[in-house]
C-alpha cells in the first residue's frame, strides 16, 4: 500500500507499507522533509511497524513521537502528518489529480441562491452526477450569512442589517457569521467526494482543502497562514474563515470567505459581536478583526480571483465549467422551500 500527503505549508510525506495478520508491516517513510538525526527515520519506521491496522491517526502520531530520539528535529512535517498519511494509505485515499475537476465562475445570484447551490452541487458530487468542483461565488446583493447552529437573535442586529441593506440567510454548514458586502468579499466552495479527505482528521481536512488558497495568497506576497480550526490569516490579522458540511451520500462541502475590502464599522452595526469573541481573536476592536486583501496586495478583487483560479488549475488540471440548467432549477426550488423561509432562518431563534 502506498500513501502520500502534502502537509499544508510543509513538505510531502510518503509511506509504503503492507498488512500482515491485521498489523502494519514493512513500513517505510519517505519524503522531501528534513529530519535530524538520521537515526530518527528508522525509529519512526520501527514505531509504526506492528501497529494494528485499526490504529487511528492520533495513536500513530503518539507512537512516532514516543519513539523519536531526544532532541530530534522534524522540519516540514509532524508525527500527526505521519499518522494522516498512514491512514490514507490504508484506505487507499486518492489525491487531487486522481479526479477530473471543474472550475465554475458563473453569474451573480442572490445570497439564498448561493447557499442553495452549495447544497445542490455537494449532493450531485456525492451522487457521482457532477465532477468535483471549485466554485467562485458572485453575489447580486449584500448578506449576513449565519452558521447552521447559530442563534439568529444572538448574532444579528436586524435593524442594522436592514439599515445597511443586508439580507440575512442561514447556511447548511456550522461556524460563525459572515458579513458579505456585495463586491467586497471573495467566497469559494469546494464540492468534493469524501474519499479525497479519507484518513484525515476533521481539522486536518480544513487545512488540506484550503491549501490552494494559501498558495495563491503567498504568490501575491501575503504571508498567509492557517490557524486551526478554520481561520486564514496573515501577520497583520484575520483574512477569512472556512466551514464544512458532509452529506450522508459522500459529498463534502468546504467553503471559505475572504475579505477584500470590509468596513469594520458596518460590521459592528450589523453583527452582534461580543467582547468575548473579540478577545478570543486577540483584538479589542471589531474593525481590526478582518484584514482586507486590497490593503495587502493593491490588486483588484478580479485579479486576486484570477490568481486563485490559476493556482487551483495548476494543482488539479481543472477545466472550466458551469452550473447546469437543471442544477439551477433544483437550487431555485430549495430557495423557495428552505433557504428563504422563516422556519429555516429562525431554526435556532
Amino acid at each position: 500500500m502506498h500513501g502520500e500527503y502534502k502537509v499544508p505549508g510543509g513538505k510531502l510525506v510518503v509511506v509504503d507499507l503492507e498488512v500482515d495478520d491485521g498489523r502494519i508491516a514493512q513500513f517505510r517513510l519517505a519524503g522531501d522533509f528534513f529530519l535530524e538525526p538520521d537515526t530518527a527515520l528508522e525509529a519512526i519506521n520501527d514505531a509504526v511497524n506492528g501497529l494494528p491496522v485499526e490504529s487511528d491517526a492520533s495513536v500513530i502520531a503518539t507512537a512516532v513521537r514516543d519513539a523519536l530520539p531526544e532532541g530530534a528535529q522534524l522540519l516540514g512535517f509532524t508525527p500527526e502528518a505521519v499518522g494522516t498519511v498512514v491512514r490514507r494509505a490504508l484506505v487507499t485515499a486518492p489525491g487531487w489529480r486522481d479526479f477530473d475537476w471543474e472550475i465554475v465562475h458563473d453569474k451573480a445570484v442572490s445570497p439564498a441562491m448561493n447557499l442553495a447551490l452549495d447544497e445542490v452541487l455537494t449532493s450531485r458530487v456525492g451522487e457521482g452526477r457532477r465532477r468535483p468542483t471549485l466554485r467562485i461565488w458572485e453575489w447580486d446583493g449584500s448578506a449576513v450569512v449565519i452558521g447552521s447552529f447559530q442563534s439568529y437573535r444572538n448574532e444579528v442586529d436586524p435593524e442594522g442589517a436592514a439599515r445597511h441593506g443586508f439580507d440575512v440567510v442561514r447556511r447548511i454548514s456550522g461556524g460563525g457569521a459572515m458579513l458579505i458586502p456585495e463586491g467586497q468579499i471573495i467566497t469559494y466552495s469546494l464540492y468534493v467526494p469524501a474519499s479525497l479527505v479519507a484518513g484525515m482528521t476533521f481539522a486536518d481536512s480544513y487545512a488540506f482543502l484550503d491549501d490552494f488558497a494559501l498558495q495563491a495568497l503567498r504568490s501575491l506576497g501575503i504571508d498567509a497562514v492557517y490557524r486551526p480550526l478554520n481561520d486564514i490569516a496573515s501577520s497583520t490579522g484575520k483574512i477569512g474563515g472556512a466551514a464544512q458540511k458532509r452529506l450522508a451520500n459522500g459529498g463534502v462541502l468546504h467553503h471559505a470567505s475572504l475579505s477584500y475590502d470590509l468596513d469594520g464599522q458596518v460590521m459592528t452595526e450589523v453583527l452582534r459581536i461580543g467582547r468575548e469573541k473579540l478577545s478570543d481573536k486577540g483584538t479589542t476592536s471589531a474593525a481590526k478583526r478582518v484584514d482586507p486583501l486590497r490593503s495587502q496586495t493593491g490588486l483588484s478583487r478580479e485579479e486576486i480571483i484570477d490568481r486563485f483560479i490559476e493556482t487551483f488549475r495548476s494543482l488539479t488540471a481543472a477545466e472550466d465549467g458551469t452550473v447546469a440548467d437543471d442544477e439551477y432549477a433544483a437550487a431555485e426550488e430549495l430557495v423557495e422551500t428552505k433557504f428563504s423561509t422563516d422556519a429555516w432562518l429562525h431554526r435556532v431563534p
